[in-house]
């Protein structure tokens, strides 16, 4: 994935009370339509209460359609989903995730009220959410002894990476995640510390 744009810096919520419907709308980063899944279940887990927990989400760059999905969540056809995500793909943000929680106030709204209520929802939570440019990512692993950790980690913080995974048994087997652009540079300051001794590979899929 390439290209200058934006991606949610992190979590907002907000809520909003039409006709004594409560709605409790989220949008989270997310990079997959498993990840959009996996929000949309944590918060019909959190709430489970909720009469409805209708989900939109934008998985590439604004207004990409490759990855994209949408949900009514037993709400009439067309009148939660699709409006979200409609706002999701006009809002010049990527990679992000909208979850409209509904408590049932005993009052319809109709698909119309239902359209607007959804929709407004998500425009009301972009207006508060805060934005970070896309950095692309790309994993690697490096293998090392004990003694080797010390210059790991201070290599994977110059250069703006992080671990995310780690195991230890006999050596020391690191997956890292790095900006692309920071790879070569980081590579080369591993091999040359390291006097030769360690270098990256791609972590086994799967």
């Amino acid at each position: 994935m390439s290209g200058d744009f934006v991606v949610p810096a992190g979590p907002v919520q907000v809520e909003e009370v039409i006709k004594r419907s409560r709605f409790l709308t989220v949008i989270e980063r997310i990079t997959s339509g498993a990840e959009a899944r996996a929000l949309q279940a944590r918060l019909r887990s959190a709430h489970p209460e909720a009469s409805h927990h209708c989900l939109a989400f934008v998985a590439g760059p604004p207004g990409c359609t490759r990855e994209i999905g949408a949900s009514d969540d037993g709400e009439p056809a067309g009148s939660a989903g699709r409006p979200m995500l409609n706002v999701l793909l006009g809002s010049e943000v990527g990679q992000l995730a909208a979850v409209s929680v509904r408590f049932y106030g005993g009052t319809k709204l109709g698909v119309g009220g239902l359209v607007r209520a959804y929709a407004g929802g998500v425009k009301l939570a972009l207006e508060s959410l805060d934005t970070t440019p896309y950095v692309a990512l790309t994993q690697v692993e490096v293998r090392g002894e004990y003694g080797d950790l010390p210059l790991l980690e201070y290599l994977v913080t110059q250069h703006r990476g992080t671990v995310v995974d780690q195991h230890y048994d006999s050596a020391v087997r690191l997956t890292l995640s790095l900006p692309q652009s920071a790879l070569a540079a980081f590579e080369g300051d591993l091999r040359q510390r390291s006097g030769g001794r360690l270098s990256l590979s791609r972590p086994p899929k799967g």
